[in-house]
């Protein structure tokens, strides 16, 4: 099978085999304030690091067929701040949660029943459960497609991050100690247990 792209195809098609074959991908789980003073929070699989040298993490936004922007674009363009959340295996069931459609005015910690904890640097709450935190502001906002399952991408500067000291191990972040999951396409999700290692050549 090829899809020719240039041709007309529907948004879901897309979708599908985008995130179906670009996998699996990081989740980010993140957490902002309203202007009304709500938290929310949200999960986010199209994640990854943009820079290291200034640190920025690259998340988009798929936009909602029914609004432009989803809640925590809405409150990250309010309030510039946000923290983003790994989610490890213990935390799948409420981050799953999470991602239902509640209105604006809920905060998805207490319907999820998140236990929160106070971030270091920035005014949007963390997950107290998460065992790697990066507390970020907003750097930038780029527009890709306004329309219907547009792209937009929001980088995000981080200006702190949380470890949990057991996932350490001689200063690095254990990948078996963090059982980060991935998201896969569809409704599957991945477990980063069963590893294996390969060293990067020299010449």
């Amino acid at each position: 099978m090829f899809l020719d792209l240039t041709q007309s195809l529907e948004k879901p098609n897309i979708y599908s085999q985008l995130v179906g074959g670009i996998t699996p991908r990081p989740i980010a789980w993140i957490s902002t304030l309203s202007s009304d003073g709500v938290a929310n929070i949200a999960p986010y699989s199209f994640f990854t690091v943009a820079s290291v040298n200034p640190p920025v993490l690259s998340v988009t936004q798929v936009n909602p067929g029914e609004k432009r922007n989803k809640d925590t674009l809405n409150n990250l363009l309010a309030s510039k701040e946000c923290v983003v959340n790994i989610v490890s295996e213990q935390q799948v069931e409420q981050m799953n949660q999470s991602c239902a459609n509640y209105s604006s005015e809920v905060s998805e910690f207490d319907a999820a029943h998140i236990e929160s904890t106070a971030s270091r640097l920035v005014k949007p709450i963390s997950v107290k459960a998460s065992k790697v935190r990066y507390e970020c502001s907003l750097r930038e906002v780029i527009t890709i497609s306004e329309q219907s399952a547009g792209g937009q991408m929001m980088l995000l500067n981080v200006v702190g991050v949380y470890i949990d000291d057991a996932v350490l191990v001689d200063g690095y972040i254990d990948p078996v100690a963090l059982k980060s999951v991935g998201k896969l396409g569809g409704d599957e999700f991945t477990k980063t247990t069963d590893m294996f290692s390969l060293k990067r050549p020299t010449l």
